[in-house]
């Protein structure tokens, strides 16, 4: 089976961002309890480096985090160990490669003097106004709201049959196409890790604004911006001691951690950022 072209491509990345700073290690792999999450922050597990930087990931899909409790402590293999498993491995590898990839990013743009803006809201700074269709990967609940107290249709796409739906001003659907005809989409990050990035982003095209939003985008994003996304929204560790311990206990986030965003615009490129390096 091939590999996704973006998984290849972020794959490589980490190898050059890897060639360019060293050889890194992992220090530890902290997962959120096995019981079901009472909240968002129980879904995501973290990876930190020997050099601090850490990197999250999404676990409920396909039985990831029952998979990545079962498995041995990973601690000490080098960092594209790990990274590779995004490329090859199975869904739990897949999720510790990503993961282990979004901690070299942070890694890289410690190093090259690189630091995100501060996120204005939660939706990828979509801007939501009358006349808009917004198109969902993913349910962002409150989103929803706001868009019908905007008297803005909304159409979600889903994984999940049993979730198909037709009302007035919501429509739930199967059908990747049926995206097109809205102006703005708001996706999760999670088409990272299922294997949907490819079809979903070309039915995106045209579109006026495009946000990813997650922990797990944590990753380069010039090939999300390549493929017309506008702004990508992830969550940055600024206390990686006190994050982690909170990651082990599925508690709330809280200062720990910042949300940001990134644009086109004020994103140097990967290339740029490993110029910086000298």
């Amino acid at each position: 089976m091939s590999v996704p072209p973006i998984r290849r491509w972020l794959v490589e990345a980490a190898q050059r961002i890897e060639a360019a700073l060293g050889p890194a290690r992992v220090a530890r792999i902290v997962l959120p309890p096995r019981v079901d999450p009472s909240g968002k922050e129980g879904e995501f597990c973290a990876v930190q480096l020997d050099c601090g930087s850490v990197g999250l990931a999404f676990t409920l899909l396909d039985g990831t985090l029952a998979a990545l409790h079962g498995r041995k402590d990973m601690a000490g293999c080098a960092a594209l160990d790990l990274v590779r498993g995004y490329a090859e491995g199975d869904a739990a590898a897949r999720t510790l490669g990503l993961a282990t990839i979004n901690a070299l990013t942070r890694r890289l743009c410690d190093r090259a003097g690189f630091v995100p803006d501060d996120s204005i809201d939660s939706f990828g700074s979509l801007a939501l106004q009358p006349g808009d269709r917004l198109g969902m990967i993913g349910h962002f609940t409150p989103l929803i709201g706001q868009a019908q107290a905007l008297g803005i249709p909304v159409t979600v796409l889903e994984l999940k049959a049993e979730l198909v739906r037709e009302e007035p001003g919501l429509v739930v659907t199967l059908d990747p196409a049926r995206l097109a005809g809205c102006n703005k989409i708001m996706s999760t990050s999670t088409l990272l890790l299922n294997d949907t990035f490819e079809v979903v982003s070309a039915a995106w095209r045209g579109a006026a604004a495009v946000a990813i939003v997650g922990p797990s985008a944590g990753c380069p994003p010039d090939p999300l911006f390549a493929s017309g996304v506008s702004a990508v929204g992830t969550a940055r560790v600024v206390d990686a001691e006190a994050f982690l311990a909170r990651v082990a206990a599925g508690e709330k986030w809280g200062g720990t951690s910042r949300k940001v965003t990134l644009v086109p615009r004020h994103y140097p490129g990967l290339d740029a950022l490993l110029a910086r390096l000298g």
